[in-house]
């Protein structure tokens, strides 16, 4: 005759926790509007902000994220400075008088469409930008 313990079934193993590939961990709040604040900054600051960011954080594991982003934004930067350096040369020719405020226009709407990327989405790759800082 069998007893109430023999109709129970086992239960089954444990299940292993989900796997999360690196790099994607969730990023905090706080890292995303650093993110952002950076990627602002370049149009007041120009390469400064990005930069001490990226150097602040180069060597931290759980800031991969901020790096990225401060990379990211000092490398859209330091094209845009090269853009003014090579409008300010072609000033002599009358060109880079006309050039100039384009530029600046071009670093403004690409600035604010990357902070609002960064907020929404979490990260933003600027196109015709010179990859520098790999």
């Amino acid at each position: 005759m069998s007893t109430p313990s023999d109709q129970i079934p086992p239960s089954p193993p444990p299940t292993p926790p989900p796997y999360e590939p690196p790099g994607s961990a969730v990023v905090n709040a706080d890292d995303r509007n650093i993110a952002m604040l950076t990627h602002l900054s370049g149009l007041i600051f120009s390469i400064i902000v990005p930069l001490i960011v990226w150097l602040i954080h180069k060597d931290r594991a759980d800031k991969a994220y901020l790096v990225t982003e401060a990379k990211e934004a000092l490398n859209f930067q330091i094209t845009v400075l090269i853009g003014y350096v090579i409008c300010w040369v072609l000033t002599v020719i009358v060109i880079g008088a006309f050039l100039t405020p384009l530029l600046w226009l071009f670093n403004l709407v690409f600035c604010i469409v990357a902070a609002i990327r960064v907020s929404q989405t979490g990260s933003y790759r600027y196109p015709f930008t010179l990859r520098l800082i790999a």
